[in-house]
């Protein structure tokens, strides 16, 4: 396992030490810029007062927007599992049409 290594990210112009393996230094820095952007949209748009409070919001709001895709993705599982049971049972009615020709 390689050695963690220091991150400095920025969000809403402060700077913030955290520390990951070399492998995800990439994806931390997208996470930061991407929390950065929904913070500074979301300071803008509402008058949500003090960091913490913002914070809160901004995850809350990414949150829902998880678990909201959470679902679509469960649902299209399922739809995906019930389409795969239906193509089965053709394929064994098709099969076993063709043992009975052969």
């Amino acid at each position: 396992m390689s050695q963690p290594t220091t991150v400095t990210v920025k969000i809403l112009d402060k700077e913030y030490q955290v520390s990951c393996s070399p492998e995800e230094v990439a994806e931390l820095r997208k996470s930061a810029s991407f929390l950065d952007e929904k913070m500074r949209t979301t300071k803008e748009s509402s008058r949500v007062l003090g960091l913490d409070r913002l914070a809160v919001m901004v995850a809350l709001n990414i949150t829902n927007d998880y678990l909201t895709e959470a679902s679509l993705v469960e649902t299209r599982d399922a739809t995906r599992q019930s389409d795969l049971v239906a193509l089965s049972g053709k394929l064994d009615r098709a099969i076993s049409k063709l043992r009975r020709v052969i």
